[in-house]
This record gives C-alpha cells, structure tokens and sequence, in this order.
C-alpha cells in the first residue's frame, strides 16, 4: 500500500486486526482454545464497529476499505482454522457444504487478486449481513453448542452472498469499494451506458 492511511478510529480498528492476525494465529496453532474464542470475538466486535463508525461518522475511505477487506481475509483464515482446529470433530459430519463454503470464499479471492491484483472490497450487503450470521454461528458453536439448522442457514447465506459477490468481480472492469450489491452495479452499469 502506497497511500498514506488517514488515522481514524474505523482505519485503527482494522489495523488493529491486522497486526493481532499472527498472534491468535498462534495462540490458536498452540491450542488454547478459550483465549482464541475471546480474541476472535474481539476481532468479529471490531469488525462491526468499524464499519458502524466509518459509515455514521462519515469516515469511509478506499485505504479504509483495503484496510477492512484484509483485515476481514485474516479474520476468516483464523475462524475456519479455529473451526478445524477446536470443532473439526462436530463439522466433519458436515464438510461438504462446509468446505464447499470455505472453497468458494478461496475462489472469490483468488479470482479477484487475479483480476485486480488486490483483494475485494466491494462490502455488500449480502455480505455483511452474512457476516453477523457468520459471527454468531461462530460465537454459538464455541460458546454455546453445535445447532445444524443454523449451520445450514449460515452456510446457504453464505454461498448466496459469496456467489453475488463473485458474479459482480466477473462483470466489473476495477475493483470497487461499497458497492452494496449486485443490483446496484448493474443500475451504475445501466447509467454509464
């Protein structure tokens, strides 16, 4: 990144993430369970706030939006580690639409470092609200208990969401941020004509 970071509270958060990502990565490699829980609960927290904050407060900003999107990219690699790590012995009986899930999320990087040469941001809402959803599978299967008709509901969401999003990387000429949907895209496509 080039650009110089405008040192707001949403753009701290995110760095925030960012620089925690090798720490719970190890604390979760070294197994501790119930601190990798509070620190991935703290990233998820920070997560939301941040957007909150940049979108209340008028604080949204591209390097923001890059900043966010790696910090998401890190958060994601740390829950599905946290998930195979702690909870593989539930999910195995559910790996297909896990992995499918995991699979797509993969892709949908790939395809835009590929395209882009940078991960998306484009922050749907289809995303976001995955996201919540996301985050609370995450904070009731360690907190709480393994429901599966949650677990199908978080993963249809976000095979849904992930795939609204690829289909926008595969009709978008550049990356864009906060783009809140596909149905918005094609009404901007429609305009530019």
């Amino acid at each position: 990144m080039n650009q110089k970071i405008p040192w707001n509270i949403p753009n701290i958060l995110s760095f925030y993430r960012l620089v925690s990502f090798p720490f719970v990565l190890v604390i979760a490699l070294l197994g501790y369970e119930k601190l990798f829980v509070v620190l991935i609960c703290i990233n998820l927290v920070t997560d939301v706030l941040d957007g909150f904050i940049a979108r209340t407060f008028n604080m949204k900003t591209e390097i923001g939006a890059k900043l966010d999107s790696i910090a998401d990219t890190g958060t994601f690699i740390l829950a599905f580690l946290g998930l195979y790590l702690f909870r593989w012995n539930i999910l195995q009986n559910y790996a297909f639409p896990f992995l499918l899930f995991v699979s797509l999320f993969v892709f949908c990087n790939l395809l835009s470092l590929l395209k882009f040469r940078r991960l998306p941001s484009l922050h749907l809402y289809s995303w976001k609200i995955g996201g919540y959803i996301q985050g609370a599978f995450l904070f009731t299967i360690f907190a709480i208990d393994f429901y599966a008709p949650f677990f199908y509901f978080m993963i249809v969401w976000s095979v849904l969401a992930i795939l609204e999003h690829i289909i926008i990387q595969l009709i978008i000429e550049k990356m864009i941020s906060n783009a809140k949907g596909l149905y918005w895209v094609l009404k901007g496509m429609k305009k530019a004509i």
